[in-house]
Parts: structure tokens; C-alpha cells; sequence
């Protein structure tokens, strides 16, 4: 939702800091002097209820008292005028009527105050038919005044501008607003009336002395509202005073405020925000400001949750995750103890599963309404599901019943079902006892990319779980499985009215291996008497050339089209932004529809250069230009009247404008991007009207025009196309808000009809682009298209204007027409659907009275949603009959291109692969470490040694083997500056190449004469130990062989100047490994070199490789082969390696920081050895007959 309430307290401190900041909206003589002073002192204290609900608190009333007592303790330091002033208090927590409610109290000291706030907070309290607990107030200074210097002041947004509403009468008694107060609308991009028209038009009742100083309040209150884009604002009453003394302005307060702040406007306006905010501004001292970092210069706006349902902490999770990623996950707990919940895909489908929930009498046990839709990732739809199941089975005692859980959803366009779904199966699996439990009931229906594999998936979940799980792909009704959960039995409704495949269910497969199902074919209510009079007109799919890899177009002549016409089989398009998979799927759809030219021109992405990039077209390749400004698009191709706009939220608005500039060529513009603040959005569809060009969106996912074209990810992927024949056009055209849900219409259309004719849908927001009458009036005109259809929902009033269509005759063809939200008026709090404009403002944008209003103006509608199939099913069949539509036969079914990567992900192909890793996995939502995941890492503290023994060894070592590694990357980290690999390191550091390169450097010097002596000691002594050679005798042996014993030899140390990193090895070993077999042996072998020469002795690489090994073969951990192999295959060099690679660095960064220049090693600490004077060098000389014997 944008548009959200704020607190009174809030609305308050944005007017007291901008009303004499915002810029003036106004090019009337306005003096720049304010001629009143808004009001400052008001105060804010909540409580926090959790005490009330702590299970580790023994007494909670007392607990919560205590708290009660320091808040307002604090409210006495922080606000220091609520000591010496009459106060005015009440609850602020978006309440209505609080003053009728018993819930105010005025002129009374801050004593009566506290007594009152402590009475009342934390306790429960009925409004209207709403129970809630208190515990958010705000406390300001009494305003004693007499009722007639009471006014109403209202602004409001809607379709065409802001409203004023203005009475002169206003107070706790106001009454009718909407029929007394006089109204004045500002149209969108419109200037500011003057000064004498809102005298004229707001304030005629008002005393003329006091019109000036209400007319500079009304500029500017307007200005604040436009400029921190409010939706609302009603100031209830606005009280104007005398001035105590000559000289003073008048005294403007506004004592009563609600009001609500288009919140995808943050990025716009949330500094304005929150600087209004900071506590410097409010009056508030250092002392109280919060220490945490903040974003901006004063703290976030925060957006309450309607009085009676306040956020629980799993709603406020969900919040926090939805606000981290570009999906949407949406989570509302209605009935905590309810016995239905639903885990739904889709904001459209998320309504109409609730719908159905209630239309079969079941809203009292309704548990939850939520939804997740937009791709989410494995991981944040295991968290979603996760909150939901810990939810469903929380309560000790299981419902005797049992539980239902709906995991439902729409045909998706572009979500990934078997991703989306393991997570879903993690979460069960994580679940399974309290499923059990609670005797669950699990019903499963969804459709979308690769929905097959994840149906599978989970429907063999079910019997490895042991809980029943119903499972239904998109040839079931999308609310087929609620009278199934609910009652036991299907609703009957879609028997006659659809086929189903008997194929796979795969249509890439079913293509591949031949298995597809020829009789899936629509409905044909003439007996098989088909009309074929243009089914063959169209060229058969071509079979593509294997030599030929490049496809090349002509520019395709531009031919006149009717205005009610939008898209045709030559209509070509700008995509704004880098989308090649949106890009990739228009292009596998016009080959499909067999196009004769891409429906793409070019794309436009502005933060590269002009290039082409690479497209499939079919099996073949084409190239498709990507520009970095919109004018050399334009110039190239003056054939495209379309552009598919991916820019964000954030920059839409200029894009599109950007594009306006162009309208004398652009016509139509979809923007799909969710979360465009309402302002931007009236800003963008008003120039649009002035300038002839259609919007579609924004947060739409499109439209289609089968066999023309489709915008962007409309339709989902080819099979579902090709399934709901979208390829070819049929009789039926519909225009919806649910992008989700057209895709359902397009199943539905396909299965009851001859099939979709065209499909637009307009968006969920609350200020779309264009209407539901702008696009029906189109189909209306259309003489190929023989039957409307309208999907709308709660909120909003742009169904009445198809009403009105009917009555007057500008629709004449049959209209079936349903509004989805039906169940909004079962809950006793207010719900926020899943799109941003679903939600009733009123009476008039009800479903229910939408659709009686369609229903009386001449609009067919069902009684439910689910039976909206059968409803198009008969009247297409009665069209039929009467010759209205004529049935063509069946075209070929199209051969869907396919990539490989895609096909490989649905088990239809397979290729060895080139690389195995066995220690690492990156492809989950989780790095994981030799099956290790990441957050186990850290949250078991394995440390580096753990995440070695991980990563090399591919299983966890004991404690002390961890510590042990550890121990030798600390010791073998340096060892001075003198050391060949330092020296390395240091000379090409100072030569100033980068840390890369100086590392390199130093490392390569690393083999058997320095560091990289520990394979080969372990090799020696492992196999001297095991040929059973006796120390003396392996000795020996080595001196016979003229080598050197790799690990024995110091060039400083010695026995009586022992290494006391040696020691230190030799200390931790013995003490730590169970046994220290090669050590021993190594140590007898010391005592014998050091009889020979005291240097002998056991050094830093000879301790650390005899002592791995005994933790090899010792430690339980590894086979003797294993141990065999880690020696052979260098895993102890590894060690000296990775440690040494430590002081490498430190040497690198050390001469970098004293700046050390370019070495050159001194002339006299080199020997030159060089031939006598008069010895001539540096040639070798031949004889003739020696050369001549050569070439013979």
C-alpha cells in the first residue's frame, strides 16, 4: 500500500517544521512574512505492552506499572512545559471519533494527565466494533476558544487533483462533511488559484478579518502537502484566534489532525521526513537523542498499524524482510487461533483465495491474510513459510478439527514455482511433528515456470512427511482446492466447461518426446463443425538451417492502424532498461506467433554505450541494438510507437517524461515498476492525456495481444503461451488490475472460449494509467473481438464509469465482470490487499458494490468468482450458436524454442559437467562448506581452523586438531625480513607493483630449501618409520645416499639455542594428540644428528610435518589411505603457504607505508668475477674445418 496513515503527533511535527519552510505553490501576491504562528509543544508517550504478555515475568501488571512510572518520569525531563501548562490528552493510534469515544480529556493538569494515562494504558478498549489495547498518547497545551472560531479543513487527493473542503462550522459536531463543506479542486500540474478565488470559493462564511491569515494557512498548508506528498489531511477543528495584543499575528491551531503519507515516496521526501522529526527541532535535548546511526538528520517515519491489530512481532518480521528485497511478502494474522491459513503467491490471488474462504462461510476461521510474490528466493520463502507454520501450530491444544493450510497461488509470470517452493518444502519438513499434531490438511495449487518440478516436489513431501498433501496444477480452477479443503468435495462448477491434457504436463517435454495431447483443444460448441476460412493463412513454424546461425530483419513498413487498435503483428518497441530475459521472452513469443519481424527495436540503457547485443530468434541469433539515450533510438527507428519501461520506482517519473518528448511518434508506454509515489504517478497519465499517448501501469506486468504481441513478461513462460493459446487470437478481450491474475484469465479464457482476443493489465496502484473504460471502449470498437471481459477489486471507482458505458450504449457487446475482495467486509479491522490501491475508502469502492453495480447497469455478473468460468463458458456457447463467433480450426501447435540452461533446469537434457567441487556450494540461498552452512560456522565458532579442516580435509576435525592448525599458521606467519621469500617480497614491493604481485614474488621462492621442506620430511620420516628402519639405521641410509634429511639442519639454532617454535609444537603434541608416534621417531633421530654437529637438530618444518602426520594417522579422523594421500598431494607445504603468506603481506604493506623507494642491491656486497685485461669476451670462435665437418 502508498498510501498509509500516520500518527496525529507525526502530521503534526511535519506541519509545525514546513509549513513556513515548503515552497510556495502559489504566483499570487503573497507576503513572505507568515501572518500566524503554528503551534510547537506537543508531546508523544507510548508504552510497551510486551510486558503484559512476557512469559518470563512473574507479575506483569506490576512490571508494566513500573514501566508506566519511567516513561513518564521521562516525558517530565524531555517535555518540561507539561509541569506549568493545561493539557489537553488522548490516545493516538489512529482512532476515529475519540472525543465521542470517551477518549479525550481536556484542561487539566499534568497530575490529572498522568492519573488519566495510567488509568487507561495497557488496558483494552472498545471503538465502534474495534477492541485494542491503549498505549500510545499524545499530550498538548489546552486551547481555551470559544465554538465559533472553529473551522474544518480537508485535502484530499483523487484521479483528477486535490480537493479543499472548507466549512466555517466545525468542532466534535461537524456532521456531514461531504454535503456542507464548500469544495475547491486543484487539477493536477495545475496553478495554485489565487488569493481571491479561495476567498470566494472556501471562505465566504468567514469573517473578513480573519481571510487573509486563513488563505496564507491554506497556501501553505497546501504547499506542505503537495511537497511531502500527503494523500490526506483533515484538521478537525482549525481554530483561529485574536491576537492577545496589537502587533501580533493571528493564532492558528490545529487541534485535531489525521492524515496519511504516500509512503513510496521515502525516497523522495523522506529526509523532509524525518529532519521534522530530529529531535533538535521538536524542542528535545541532546541527552534524549538516540545514539543508534540514522539515514537521515532525524529519525524514520513510522506507519502504525490500524487501531485492534497491532503489529505482532511475526507481522513486523515479515515487514522487515519485505523491506530488504524487491519481492513482496506480506503477512496480516486476523485469527490467531483460526484453523485455515494460507501461504498464497500473488496479490491478485491472495484476494481471491480469501474470497472464497469467505463466500463458503468460513472468514470467522480465517487465520491469516498474506502473500508472496515477486520471485523471492529459497531462502526468504522458507522464512515466510516458516513464520506462517510456527504461527498455524503454536497452540498447545490442537483444533479438534484440525488444521487447513492453503498454499495457493496464480500462474506466474516470471517466478521460478520449484525455487519458490523449496523453501516451502524446508519449512514443512522442519515442521513435520506439529503438522502432525495438529492434524493438518495441506491442499497445493500453482502454475508458472517450472511449476511441474516443484508440484512434484512437494507432493512426494507428503508421503515422505506423513501428512496429507493434495496437490493441483493450473488445469484446476485457482480456487478449486478451497470446497475441497473446506467441504471435502469439489465445487462441480468446471466439469463441462474445460479439457484437460493428458500429456505430462511438461509442454517442453511433451514437444520433445512427441507425448503432447492432441485433444486439448478448446471448447467446441459446433460439434466439430469448424469454419477454416484463414486456419492455414499462416506460415508453419520454420525449420531452421544448422548452417545459418545469424538472423537478419528488414524494418518492416509502417502501416495505419485504427484507433481502438494498440498493438498489431507489426508494432515494434523501445525496453528501457538492461532486461534480456523480458527481452529474450517477446522474441520467443513473435517467433511463435511467426512474426516477420522482432517486436524489438532496440533497447535503451543509460548507464553503458551504444552496442548491440545477442538474441535468440528461434534457434538462430540476432542482433539487437542497445543505445545509451532515447534520440538515437528514436533516429534509427522511427517505425516504433511502443516502449516497455523497466526503470525503478525512483526514476520512472523522468524516464517517461523523457519519452513524452517524443509523443509525436510514441504512443504507448507500459511502466512496470511498483511503488511510483501517487503524485509522480497523476503527473505522468496527465500529460499523457495531453499528449495522446496510453499509459499501461504502472505495477502491471503488461498485456498481450496473441499472434501480435506482448509486453514484456506478460504470459509467463512459452508452455503456458503455447497452453493458453496465446500464440492465435480468439473472441474474448479482458482488461484487469492483477498482472498475476491475467494470467489466470488466460488459462480460464482458454479452457471456456475460442481464447484470449486481447489482454491488458492496468495495474494495481491506485492512479493507473489508463482505465478499465479507456481499454473496454477500445475492445467495444473492435470488430474481431466479441465478448468483454472485467476483473476489478476493492477500491477505487473506475468501475462506475463501466457502468455508465453500459447505461448510455457506448458498450453495447456483452460484459462479464467481477470485483475481487468480497471478504473485506467480514473484518472488523482494516486490511490492506495485496496491491496498493486495494483498499476501500468508502462505501462506493466495496466489491460488493462494485459488482451490484455493474449487475444493475447491464454487466454480467456471477455470483462468485469461481463461477465466472462457467458464466463465460455459457455465453460463449450461446455467441456460437447464433452465429456471433465463428470457430476456426486449430492452427499447429507452434514448436517452442528453448535454452539450454533452461532446459537443463527441467530435466530434459543432460552434459558432463565441467569441473567437480565436493568442498564448496555456492548455488543455494546459503554458502555452504563441505555441506557446512555458513551460519553454522559462525554460530558453532569453528574458527579458521575449522573452516580449513572444511575446506581441505572436507570434514570437521577435533577441537584440538583445529587449534593445532591454527597454532601453525601463527607460527609459521615470519620470520623476519632477511628470509629469501621477505627478501622477495620486499624488493618487488619497493619496485612499486601491487600486493598481488609482491606476494607472488615472495611466495615462489617457498620449496625444499626454504619452507617447503614439510611434504618432503613427512615423506622421509613416514617412510623410514614404516619400512621399520631404526633411527640409526635411517641415518645412515641418508648418508650413504649423499642427501640431506629434510626437516633436520638450522642455520642459527641449535640444542643448546633450542627454536622455541619447536618447543612449542612439540609441547601442544604431546599434550593434545593421542599419539606421538613419528615425533618420537623424529626426536631419536635428532639425538643422532646432534651428535654429528649441535645445528642438527629438529627444525620449525621437520616438527610441524612429523606431527601432522601423527595427527593423520592418530586422530581417528582420517583412513591410513587418506593420510596417505593428503601427504603425497602437498597439503602440508599448504600450511607453510598459507601462514608465511601472512608476513608476506605485512612485509608489503610495511614498505608501502614508509614510502620506500626503488632497492638496488650495493656494488660492494656483490663478487664480480671478470677475464684479465686484454681477454677478449663475450665470443666463441670456430674453425673452418670443424665447420665444414659439420654442414658435411
Amino acid at each position: 500500500m502508498s498510501a498509509k496513515a500516520i500518527r496525529e503527533y507525526d502530521g503534526k511535527l511535519l506541519l509545525a517544521y514546513w509549513l513556513l519552510r515548503s515552497p510556495s505553490l502559489s504566483n499570487a501576491e503573497v507576503s513572505v512574512a507568515s501572518k500566524f504562528l503554528p503551534p510547537s509543544k506537543v508531546a508523544h508517550i507510548t508504552f510497551d505492552t510486551s510486558f503484559l504478555h512476557d512469559s518470563n515475568i512473574d507479575n506483569k501488571n506490576q512490571a508494566f506499572r513500573n514501566h508506566v512510572q519511567q516513561i513518564i518520569s521521562i516525558a517530565e525531563q524531555r517535555y518540561p512545559w507539561l509541569l506549568t501548562e493545561k493539557l489537553v490528552v488522548k490516545p493516538d493510534q489512529l482512532i476515529k471519533r475519540r472525543g465521542k469515544s470517551g477518549l479525550l480529556l481536556l484542561n487539566a493538569d499534568w497530575g490529572q494527565v498522568q492519573e488519566w494515562i495510567i488509568k487507561k494504558a495497557g488496558n483494552e478498549t472498545r471503538v465502534d466494533s474495534v477492541t485494542g489495547i491503549l498505549k500510545t498518547f499524545i499530550v498538548e497545551p489546552f486551547v481555551p476558544h470559544p465554538a465559533h472560531t472553529e473551522y474544518y479543513i480537508n485535502i484530499n487527493s483523487t484521479r483528477d487533483g486535490d480537493f479543499i473542503l472548507f466549512t466555517h462550522e466545525g468542532g466534535i459536531e461537524v456532521g456531514d462533511v461531504d454535503a456542507k463543506a464548500l469544495k475547491l479542486l486543484i487539477p493536477v500540474d495545475s496553478n495554485y488559484p489565487s488569493s481571491s478565488e479561495i476567498k470566494d470559493t472556501l471562505l465566504i462564511n468567514v469573517p473578513e478579518q480573519k481571510k487573509d491569515v486563513l488563505v496564507d494557512f491554506i497556501l501553505r498548508l497546501y504547499a506542505v502537502y503537495v511537497d511531502l506528498h500527503f494523500t490526506y489531511l483533515e484538521i478537525n477543528p482549525l481554530v483561529v484566534l485574536d491576537p492577545e495584543s496589537e502587533g501580533e499575528p493571528l493564532k492558528v491551531y490545529y487541534l485535531d489532525l489525521a492524515a496519511k503519507i504516500d509512503q513510496t515516496a521515502e525516497f523522495e521526501v523522506g529526509s523532509k521526513w524525518a529532519i521534522a522529526r530530529a529531535p533538535h527541532n521538536i524542542g528535545i535535548s541532546g541527552h534524549f537523542e538516540t545514539s543508534k546511526a540514522q539515514i537521515d538528520q532525524g529519525p524514520p517515519l513510522e506507519f502504525p498499524s490500524p487501531f485492534g491489530r497491532e503489529s505482532t512481532k511475526e507481522e513486523a518480521y515479515i515487514q522487515e524482510l519485505d523491506s530488504k528485497t524487491g519481492a513482496s511478502l506480506k503477512l496480516t494474522i486476523l485469527n490467531k487461533d483460526g484453523r485455515i491459513w494460507t501461504m498464497v503467491a500473488g496479490g491478485g490471488a491472495s484476494v481471491v483465495y480469501s474470497d472464497a474462504i469467505a463466500a463458503l462461510g468460513f472468514a470467522h476461521e480465517l487465520a491469516n491474510y498474506g502473500e508472496y510474490s515477486g520471485a523471492p528466493t529459497e531462502t526468504q520463502t522458507y522464512e515466510y513459510a516458516k513464520t506462517i507454520l510456527d504461527l498455524m501450530t503454536r497452540s498447545p491444544n490442537p483444533h479438534p478439527d484440525g488444521k487447513v493450510l492453503i498454499i495457493g497461488g496464480g500462474i506466474a509470470n516470471f517466478t521460478n514455482v520449484a525455487i519458490t517452493f523449496k523453501g516451502v518444502i524446508r519449512a514443512l519438513q522442519e515442521y513435520k511433528q506439529p503438522l502432525i499434531q495438529h492434524k493438518t490438511k495441506i491442499f497445493v495449487r500453482r502454475g508458472g515456470p517450472n511449476y511441474q518440478e516443484g508440484l512434484k516436489a512437494i507432493r512426494q513431501l507428503g508421503t515422505d512427511l506423513g501428512v496429507e498433501i493434495q496437490v493441483f496444477g493450473p488445469e484446476t480452477h485457482i480456487t478449486e482446492i478451497i470446497p475441497l479443503a473446506l467441504l471435502g468435495q469439489g465445487s462441480g462448477l468446471h466439469n463441462n466447461s474445460t479439457k484437460i491434457s493428458h500429456g505430462s504436463g511438461n509442454l517442453f517435454q511433451d514437444q520433445i518426446l512427441g507425448t503432447s495431447n492432441s485433444d486439448s483443444q478448446a471448447p467446441n460448441p459446433t460439434n466439430g463443425k469448424h469454419v477454416a476460412e484463414e486456419s492455414n493463412s499462416r506460415p508453419l513454424t520454420p525449420v531452421a538451417d544448422p548452417r545459418e546461425r545469424m538472423a537478419y530483419f528488414e524494418a518492416s513498413d509502417t502501416q495505419p492502424r485504427p484507433w481502438y487498435s494498440t498493438f498489431t503483428d507489426a508494432t515494434r518497441a523501445f525496453v528501457y532498461g538492461m532486461q534480456p530475459r523480458a527481452v529474450q521472452g517477446m522474441l520467443d513469443f513473435d517467433y511463435i506467433c511467426k512474426r516477420q519481424v522482432p517486436s524489438v527495436a532496440a533497447m535503451i540503457y543509460p548507464f553503458g554505450g551504444n552496442h548491440v547485443q545477442k538474441f535468440y530468434w528461434g534457434t538462430k541469433e540476432t542482433l539487437l541494438d542497445v543505445f545509451n539515450n532515447l534520440n538515437d533510438a528514436v533516429a534509427k527507428y522511427p517505425e516504433v510507437d511502443t516502449v516497455v519501461n523497466f526503470a525503478s520506482s525512483r526514476s520512472v517519473y523522468e524516464s517517461t517524461f523523457e519519452f513524452f518528448q517524443h509523443s509525436n511518434q510514441i504512443k504507448t508506454i507500459a511502466i512496470i515498476a511498483e511503488g511510483v509515489p501517487e503524485r509522480r504517478a497523476r503527473q505522468i497519465l496527465h500529460e499523457a492525456t495531453k499528449r495522446n499517448v496510453l499509459i499501461i501501469g504502472p505495477a502491471t506486468v503488461g498485456g498481450i495481444k496473441p499472434g501480435c504481441f506482448k509486453i514484456g513478461n506478460t504470459g509467463g513462460m512459452m508452455d503456458n503461451i503455447v497452453t493458453s493459446k496465446l500464440y492465435r487470437p480468439g473472441s474474448v478481450a479482458y482488461v484487469s488490475k492483477s498482472g498475476g491474475m491475467s494470467n489466470e484469465l488466460n488459462n480460464i479464457i482458454s479452457r471456456t472460449t475460442n481464447g484470449v482476443y486481447e489482454g491488458v493489465a492496468i495495474g494495481g496502484d491506485r492512479y493507473p494509467g489508463s482505465t478499465f473504460i479507456d481499454h473496454l471502449l477500445r475492445f467495444e470498437n473492435d470488430p474481431n473481438c466479441k465478448i468483454l471481459v472485467l476483473l476489478g477489486e476493492v477500491g477505487g471507482v473506475e468501475e462506475y464509469r463501466v457502468c455508465e458505458a453500459i447505461r448510455s450504449g457506448q458498450i453495447k457487446k456483452p460484459l462479464i465482470a467481477w470485483c475481487i475482495g468480497t471478504c473485506a467486509k467480514m473484518f472488523t479491522t482494516e486490511v490492506q490487499f495485496g496491491h496498493a490501491g486495494a483498499l476501500a475508502q468508502s462505501d462506493l469502492e466495496t466489491s460488493d458494490a462494485k459488482n451490484s453495480a455493474i449487475r444493475a447497469a447491464g454487466g454480467i455478473v456471477p455470483e462468485t468468482f469461481e463461477k465466472l468460468p462457467l458464466v463465460l463458458y455459457e455465453l460463449y456457447t450461446k455467441l456460437v450458436s447464433n452465429g456471433t463467433i465463428i470457430p476456426q480450426s486449430e492452427p499447429e501447435i507452434p514448436k517452442i524454442p528453448i535454452d539450454y540452461s533452461w532446459a537443463q533446469e527441467l530435466g530434459l537434457v543432460r552434459k558432463p559437467a565441467s569441473f567437480v567441487s565436493t568442498i564448496c556450494d555456492d548455488r543455494g540461498q546459503e554458502l555452504l562448506y563441505a555441506g557446512m552452512r555458513i551460519s553454522d560456522v559462525f554460530k558453532e565458532e569453528i574458527g579458521i581452523g575449522g573452516v580449513l579442516s572444511l575446506l581441505w580435509f572436507k570434514r570437521r576435525l577435533p577441537d584440538y586438531a583445529c587449534r593445532f592448525i591454527e597454532m601453525i599458521l601463527m607460527l609459521t606467519a615470519d620470520h623476519g625480513p632477511a628470509v629469501s621469500g621477505a627478501h622477495n617480497t620486499i624488493v618487488t614491493a619497493r619496485a612499486g607493483k601491487d600486493l598481488l604481485s609482491s606476494l607472488c614474488s615472495g611466495l615462489l621462492t617457498i620449496g625444499d630449501r626454504f619452507g617447503g621442506a614439510l611434504d618432503g620430511a613427512a615423506e622421509l620420516f613416514t617412510d623410514a618409520y614404516d619400512k621399520g628402519l631404526t633411527p640409526r639405521e635411517f641415518v645412515t641410509s641418508m648418508r650413504r645416499q649423499n642427501k640431506l634429511i629434510l626437516g633436520i639442519g638450522h642455520k642459527i639454532k641449535s640444542r643448546n639455542n633450542p627454536d622455541l617454535r619447536v618447543e612449542l609444537i612439540k609441547d601442544f603434541a604431546k599434550k593434545n594428540f593421542p599419539s606421538n608416534k613419528l615425533l618420537d621417531y623424529a626426536l631419536a633421530v635428532e639425538d643422532l644428528t646432534t651428535q654429528k654437529k649441535d645445528s642438527l637438530i629438529l627444525n620449525l618444518d621437520g616438527a610441524i610435518a612429523v606431527c601432522f602426520v601423527d595427527l593423520l594417522r592418530e586422530s581417528g579422523a582420517f583412513s591410513p589411505e587418506e593420510s596417505e594421500e593428503y601427504i603425497k598431494i602437498g597439503a602440508l607445504n599448504g600450511l607453510f603457504v598459507l601462514g608465511r603468506s601472512i608476513g608476506f603481506i605485512g612485509h608489503y604493506l610495511d614498505q608501502k607505508r614508509l614510502k620506500q623507494g626503488l632497492y638496488r642491491h650495493p656494488w660492494d656486497d656483490i663478487s664480480y668475477l671478470m677475464p684479465g685485461p686484454g681477454v677478449e669476451t663475450g665470443r666463441t670462435f670456430v674453425s673452418q674445418d670443424k665447420f665444414s665437418q659439420k654442414e658435411g
